[in-house]
């Protein structure tokens, strides 16, 4: 939710409305510091409203929701879900406070469960977390022993003896017990040392940890742009801005760019469970999103989090990750956790930037634009032109904006602060939203005497620092409203530059055969290099993300002199021009790329029909029309309302919700009788080229994979990725995923010759997009090499 809560965003409209014109016009001219001293005042109306949203947002410490997501979590480890009790444990040790009993409690059930699923290190990692936190003295011989286990298991065998030595002597102080539980207790720990010393010979086969170190791909960086390639130039003129082109000519899946996000926020996903209606309710569910399952620093996918200890909303994957987070930011945005969930991630993100960029660096570059500002003014003023005209022509290529005093673009603050924020061009009332909610963050942190955090100062400061900062309820303190100012300019600044950091996040199918996976918004970030990139419907790049890293490599050749292009969503593969500009007018330009100006120039219609109706009485295709859609069939002519049509359209597609739904539950036969009846219904009233006749067939082959059924599952996925040609392209990322899954059912299927082809198909093109070195390319070759290994005999008879 990149916005605030509708609720809010209704509320400030309200108090828009009720402004008097004059001042209205004054906010919509006015420079963004002014815009905050004028309208600071105007929060307070609202402030009891937004404190009741907040209260819906449950991000602190609960002790009912502890017991409730331990005692879940309890009857999945019961039921032999092990990856969803380490879920559940995981959600409620987020929710005990630490050093307790009850979180030292968790730790320890988790580690059972990653012991069941063999994760026998992380396992290790728990057990020593459930010992520092007090685990109670009685209980744990038994954790004792599953670390001994676990140290077996990874060919530890001197630390395997001597923790079953402390398990033996502790039990020895105190007493010999005579109850089942510890009669159990001495007969497994008699089993572990019989054990111990039958491993003479030991061969460890200890479980990959952290991504697997490869060799980095090797290219020479550019001088003038960090992360960049040499292949790329900083270029600026007036109409395209800043932005890079070829300084020579590149191939397809060469390396042009590698970023690590300047700042980013997970997103925490759709219908996150920790807003609730009202702040009366509280039921607890089971409902995972992003935030239960992604570092909140990293990024990097979570196994066994460490939960904040002061909210239960921050989870990471180390603890190095939570005193890093703590250290640059979250000692700030703890306290706030509520709010910043009810204002949406723009304002998390603007909060983030300012905090890790340090109010010297913040202040310093305020009053060098208050100063430029004044300059283009009064050069305005001089030559009789508007300050916005003067601040176009400003800048030439040896004076490029975000540059530093070197002429070096890089991926730094300064980079950031000089992203366009399109002040002028956003409406008053968007602006008046986006200052009231910075005003609001800003407040908070004065009301909870976090400044000295803020302003990067020792909490200790003197009275004079803390005078500064004793204000009325409605004003804010001279370095808190610089630290508002950037706020408001980066939450400006985001609606064109955010870029969503995505993942090819795993779905759930009931079967590890064959891993179907789709792309996933994980983060909103600055990226300030990649933001060079303008936009095309046709781009030349293909940019992957590892955690909070970008990579950009190019997916065609690109000659010398050729501007690179990043797509910002709407693709000409994807959807029709219209729709594309309509999309693109957020980023306050219209699109003039040539695959728009073409289409414009040719009037082409291959897009729109690939995703139209048919007419249901003759299956004919329909007429486009405003509110009515008519055959073209002039002896049928039937006409119907878009609108029932786009009703029968939303019925069908709840209808494979449904199906998949019965897949997850194990009930293929009846999924697949499900997806049959959604094709035959299909087909009467869609265009055979519309894109959801291609997912039904790629549901029919997740279904038939899952039953083991491997050619059929060949065939319907043969037929989906012909529709995943005809709408993304044969060489496009999508292609490379069809394909790559292909392969995963041809070699279950035995289907060597055909798996092969496949392959080398899959890798040509993922290679292309995501690079040698990615997980997809990895997986490719090992099952090329198993299948390569293959007796003589059997290759030719395949």
């Amino acid at each position: 939710m990149a916005l605030p809560v509708e609720e809010w965003r209704r509320s400030a409209a309200r108090c828009w409305a009720a402004l008097e014109p004059a001042l209205k016009e004054r906010l919509a001219a006015a420079p963004l510091g002014e815009v905050l001293r004028v309208g600071c005042g105007y929060l307070r109306p609202e402030e009891a409203a937004l404190q009741k949203l907040c209260g819906r947002a449950r991000t602190g410490k609960e002790p009912a929701a502890a017991r409730f997501y331990r005692e879940e979590g309890n009857r999945r480890f019961g039921r032999c879900c092990y990856r969803d009790a380490v879920r559940l444990y995981s959600q409620a040790a987020a929710h005990e406070q630490p050093r307790s009993p009850g979180v030292a409690l968790c730790f320890a059930n988790r580690s059972a469960a990653l012991f069941q699923l063999g994760c026998f290190e992380v396992c290790l990692e728990d057990i020593a977390r459930a010992e520092s936190h007090g685990y109670p003295d009685k209980l744990l011989p038994k954790v004792l022993l599953r670390k001994a286990e676990c140290l077996l298991h990874l060919g530890r065998l001197q630390d395997a003896t001597e923790t079953l030595t402390a398990v033996e002597n502790k039990m020895a102080t105190d007493g010999i017990m005579t109850s089942p539980i510890h009669h159990t207790l001495l007969k497994k720990l008699s089993q572990l040392k019989n054990k111990v010393r039958e491993e003479s010979c030991p061969n460890p086969a200890q479980e990959a940890h952290g991504d697997v170190q490869r060799e980095s791909e090797i290219w020479e960086e550019n001088g003038s742009i960090s992360g960049a390639s040499s292949s790329l130039s900083l270029n600026f003129n007036p109409e395209r801005g800043r932005h890079l082109v070829a300084s020579q000519d590149i191939l397809p899946g060469q390396n042009l760019l590698k970023e690590k996000a300047f700042v980013s926020v997970l997103c925490p996903g759709e219908g996150d469970s920790l807003l609730l209606q009202n702040s009366s309710e509280t039921v607890w569910d089971t409902q995972v999103t992003n935030a239960d399952l992604y570092c909140h620093h990293c990024l990097k996918q979570l196994l066994a989090s460490v939960p904040c200890s002061g909210c239960s909303y921050a989870k990471y994957c180390s603890q190095n990750c939570a005193d890093v987070a703590w250290e640059q930011y979250h000692r700030t945005e703890c306290p706030l956790g509520a709010l910043l969930l009810t204002l949406g991630v723009f304002c998390h993100v603007a909060l983030r930037t300012v905090l890790l960029a340090g109010f010297s660096e913040v202040s310093r570059l305020v009053e060098q634009l208050h100063d430029d500002d004044k300059k283009d003014l009064c050069n305005a003023e001089a030559g009789g032109k508007h300050p916005s005209e003067a601040l176009d022509t400003r800048a030439g290529t040896e004076d490029i904006p975000g540059c530093n005093d070197n002429g070096q673009y890089q991926s730094s603050y300064q980079a950031v602060f000089n992203l366009l924020p399109h002040v002028e061009k956003h409406s008053p009332e968007h602006k008046f939203l986006c200052m009231l909610s910075v005003v609001a963050i800003c407040k908070k942190l004065q009301e909870n005497g976090l400044e000295a955090a803020v302003l990067n100062r020792e909490s200790s400061a003197t009275g004079s620092e803390q005078k500064v900062c004793e204000k009325t309820s409605d004003e804010l303190c001279p370095e808190l409203m610089i630290m508002a100012e950037a706020m408001l300019r980066h939450v400006l600044q985001l609606q064109c530059n955010a870029q969503a950091i995505t993942v090819m996040q795993e779905l759930e199918s009931g079967d590890g055969a064959v891993v179907n996976k789709k792309p996933m918004r994980l983060a909103t970030a600055f990226f300030p290099v990649l933001s060079l990139l303008n936009h095309s419907c046709s781009p030349n790049i293909s940019v992957s993300f590892s955690g909070t890293a970008a990579t950009v490599r190019a997916s065609q050749p690109i000659p010398s002199g050729q501007e690179i292009f990043h797509c910002y969503g709407p693709h000409r593969c994807r959807m029709r021009v219209a729709e594309r500009q309509q999309l693109l007018s957020q980023y306050f330009f219209e699109c003039r790329c040539q695959a728009c100006l073409d289409e414009l120039e040719s009037d082409v219609k291959s897009v729109s029909m690939r995703n139209s109706f048919c007419c249901p009485s003759c299956q004919a295709s329909m007429q486009v029309g405003e509110d009515t859609l008519c055959c073209s069939n002039e002896a049928c002519a039937l006409s119907v309302s878009r609108g029932r049509l786009s009703r029968r359209l939303l019925d069908l597609q709840q209808q494979m919700e449904k199906a998949l739904e019965l897949l997850r539950d194990s009930k293929a036969d009846e999924a697949i009788r499900m997806l049959l009846k959604c094709q035959m219904d299909a087909r009467n009233f869609l265009s055979p080229e519309h894109l959801l006749m291609g997912e039904l067939e790629d549901h029919l082959a997740q279904v038939y994979a899952t039953l083991g059924k491997w050619q059929e599952a060949a065939r319907h996925l043969e037929r989906s990725i012909q529709f995943v040609e005809m709408h993304h392209g044969p060489s496009s990322v999508e292609m490379g995923h069809e394909l790559f899954k292909l392969a995963q059912i041809l070699f279950n299927g035995f289907a060597v010759s055909e798996a092969l082809s496949t392959i080398q198909r899959a890798e040509e093109i993922l290679s292309v997009h995501c690079g040698p070195q990615s997980t997809q390319i990895q997986e490719l070759q090992e099952m090329k090499t198993c299948l390569l290994e293959l007796p003589r005999s059997i290759l030719q008879r395949t």
